[in-house]
Order: C-alpha cells, then sequence, then structure tokens
C-alpha cells in the first residue's frame, strides 16, 4: 500500500524525496561504476552518523548530562531474521530457480525451435539495443511507459526529456563514405 501511494504521488513529501533519491542514484550509476556507488552512499551514511555522534557527545560534555549513545536504541533493536521467514523466502526462491532454468534448458538446448529462435531473435534486437542505451537510459524510458498518465506535469516533463534525447541522438554526426566503422546511431526522425 505505501508504494502505491509513493508512485501516485498521495504523499508528495515522501514521493518527492523517495524519487529523488531513486533519480540520484541511477545517475550515479549511470557516469559512474557501482562499486563507486555503493562506497559514497557508505561514506556519506558514515560523514552523517560521526558528526551526529561527535555532537551528541559535545553537548553531553557542555551540559555534564549522562543521556549515553544517540543511536542505542536502534543499536538494542532486534533485526535477526527468523528462520521461519528464511525457509519461507528460500522456498519462494527455489521455486522460481527451478522454473527459471527449465526454461532456459527448455530454450537453450532448442526443445522446441520456434521458441528458440524467438529467443535468438530477441537477443539479436538487443544487441543493437544495447549498442544504442546503456541499461540505466532503458530503465529510464520503461519507467515512463509504464507511470500512469494521471499526472500531467510529469507527462510534460517526460515528454520533453524524451524530445530533447531524440533530438540529441538525431544530431550525431553519421559516418563517412569509406570508412569501415560501422554505422551504430541511426536517426529516430
Amino acid at each position: 500500500k505505501t508504494t502505491f501511494q509513493l508512485i501516485n504521488w498521495r504523499e508528495p513529501k515522501r514521493s518527492a524525496a523517495a524519487f529523488g533519491l531513486s533519480l540520484l542514484v541511477l545517475i550515479s550509476v549511470a557516469t559512474l561504476s557501482v562499486i563507486s556507488v555503493l562506497s559514497y552512499l557508505v561514506l556519506a551514511c558514515l560523514c552523517v552518523t560521526i558528526t551526529f555522534r561527535i555532537y551528541k557527545s559535545v553537548i553531553q560534555a557542555i551540559q555534564k548530562s549522562d543521556e549515553g549513545h544517540p543511536f542505542r536504541s536502534l543499536l538494542e533493536k532486534d533485526i535477526s531474521i527468523s528462520s521461519e521467514a528464511v525457509r519461507e523466502l528460500g522456498d519462494q526462491c527455489l521455486l522460481h530457480l527451478n522454473c527459471f532454468t527449465s526454461r532456459t534448458r527448455r530454450l537453450l538446448l532448442v526443445e522446441d525451435l520456434v521458441d528458440s529462435l524467438k529467443l535468438a531473435t530477441v537477443m539479436w534486437v538487443m544487441t543493437y539495443v544495447g549498442g544504442m542505451f546503456n541499461g540505466i537510459t532503458i530503465l529510464i524510458l520503461g519507467v515512463t511507459v509504464i507511470q500512469p498518465r494521471r499526472n500531467k506535469c510529469m507527462d510534460e516533463f517526460f515528454s520533453i526529456t524524451l524530445r530533447k534525447y531524440i533530438s540529441d541522438l538525431s544530431n550525431i554526426p553519421q559516418v563517412k563514405k569509406g570508412s569501415s566503422t560501422p554505422l551504430r546511431y541511426v536517426s529516430l526522425k
């Protein structure tokens, strides 16, 4: 229910924070490696928590109070996962994994020629799509297609962004005659 409320902007402050942070992570992953992004996120979290801990320690020393560790309630909270929850999750994962492996085996070992040819065609098309876009761009464009069309402001923003992206693609110089470099980008006009 909370995910539904976030996606449909029922609580604008939370939705803006969640989607702003998600956009920041997506842009970071698009420009940096995943390891760098994770490292920066952990460093940012550590900077905030260490600064807060030092601040609270200085305030306690000045006021001569004995409040203790500022994160004590979080440190004492039980975050262990029950074995029953792990078994349930494991059973569900096992079901999906078995289904995936049997389908993969069926497709790759050509049990049905038509289905295997369909997979080959899709993979061949994806090589061209992968040459034009990176995975983050495809994810962002996919979200714009899936996003409900209720919010006109978001729709206008996405259409402007998509038009700019298409115009940028059309401005890529064409390959000169006689060059051995293949044409990788196709004009979308």
